[in-house]
């Protein structure tokens, strides 16, 4: 079997004979398989785990028929080798048991040792570049979305510490940028080294600020992490989360190849914020999948036609799966995505030559 090379190819705005497809969180909860998995084991004893983390990362590959795979990970993982104890609690989400609030706190950071204290995940990534034949994409979790984690000491709705450390201690929280900014670096590179295709940047929470706020307080950073990584050939995504859609036009500067793009804003009007520079990807609305099938096609079908309006889309969602999404449905989106896609295409071709 050929490496299927279509996902790169799109990162990239070269010509694809369809476009590809991958589903963030695509390994996970709703297939019945792992939640079998996950009855034995926890996310993070899975993660720890690299035969069995690079298995439930090849499940979706294999009974979906997505063209990229996504890292069976967590974007906490890393803040562990910072010194940072954490578990990740049924229905809560990650849970600091001394969250980060003082410059002392953030001084007692340490650096990241990849190598030393995350070995496992190398492992897996080192399983998964020689099974895979798509494209493995590996990611971490963007500075403001991690430090929220950090600083509230579990999810958050208003995030009110963060911004309180960002209005009333901008040193302290720059100084915390920084440190996390170098985890990423750190990470992504060791990901890259091992074998990963392409990463991607997710600030799931970053929409929660205003453009203003995010051009002072968490751009400097994330240009400074897609800068650092530049030099590098595989392709980077920036994925600035839900209800980002405001903060679009900060990104036209910044170094990643793609930009992912949430339901809120349509693939056209998200190409006009950011520019012609980027890839797009995204962006259906997660939730579609609960509607009978036809309109998961139709809804799918407007956005694959707005995405081939120019070059450079994947499909995907505009955030994670989610545990009640139906299987048999995400089969069919993805087979839709390529057959339809596939045809658009070559009638676009044919007009062309004429």
């Amino acid at each position: 079997m050929s490496f299927n090379d279509a996902f790169i190819r799109a990162c990239f705005k070269q010509e694809t004979d369809a476009v590809p497809v991958w589903y963030m969180r695509q390994a996970g909860r709703y297939d019945p398989d792992y939640r079998k998995i996950k009855e034995k084991y926890s996310l993070l004893e899975i993660s720890r785990r690299p035969e069995l983390a690079a298995e439930v990362t090849l499940m979706p590959v294999r009974k979906l028929g997505v063209d990229a795979a996504i890292l069976y990970s967590d974007i906490m993982n890393p803040v562990e080798s910072l010194g940072v104890d954490f578990d990740i609690v049924k229905n809560v989400g990650p849970v600091i048991d001394n969250p980060i609030r003082t410059a002392e706190d953030v001084s007692r950071l340490r650096p990241i040792d990849v190598e030393g204290d995350l070995s496992h995940v190398i492992e897996t990534i080192r399983i998964l570049d020689r099974e895979l034949q798509v494209p493995l994409i590996t990611f971490a979790g963007a500075p403001f979305t991690i430090a929220s984690y950090l600083i509230e000491g579990r999810p958050s709705k208003n995030y009110i510490r963060t911004k309180e450390m960002m209005y009333r201690a901008p040193q302290i929280w720059h100084q915390l940028m920084d440190k996390l900014g170098d985890m990423v670096i750190a990470y992504l590179k060791a990901h890259i080294a091992a074998g990963a295709k392409a990463v991607q940047l997710f600030d799931s929470w970053v929409g929660a600020l205003s453009p203003a706020d995010f051009h002072k307080f968490v751009l400097p950073v994330i240009t400074r992490i897609f800068r650092e990584l530049s030099d590098l050939p595989q392709p980077k995504i920036y994925f600035p989360g839900v209800s980002s859609g405001e903060l679009l036009p900060e990104l036209t500067a910044i170094q990643a190849d793609v930009i992912g793009l949430d339901w809120r804003v349509s693939i056209p009007e998200g190409r006009r914020r950011i520019g012609e520079r980027f890839a797009v990807q995204g962006n259906l609305d997660p939730y579609v999948l609960m509607a009978p099938m036809e309109m998961i096609k139709q809804y799918a079908q407007d956005i694959i036609d707005q995405g081939l309006e120019k070059p450079g889309y994947i499909f995907n969602l505009g955030h994670g799966l989610f545990p009640e999404a139906p299987m048999d449905k995400l089969i069919e989106l993805t087979e839709f995505v390529h057959e339809y896609s596939n045809s658009a295409i070559t009638r676009r071709r044919a007009e062309h030559e004429q």
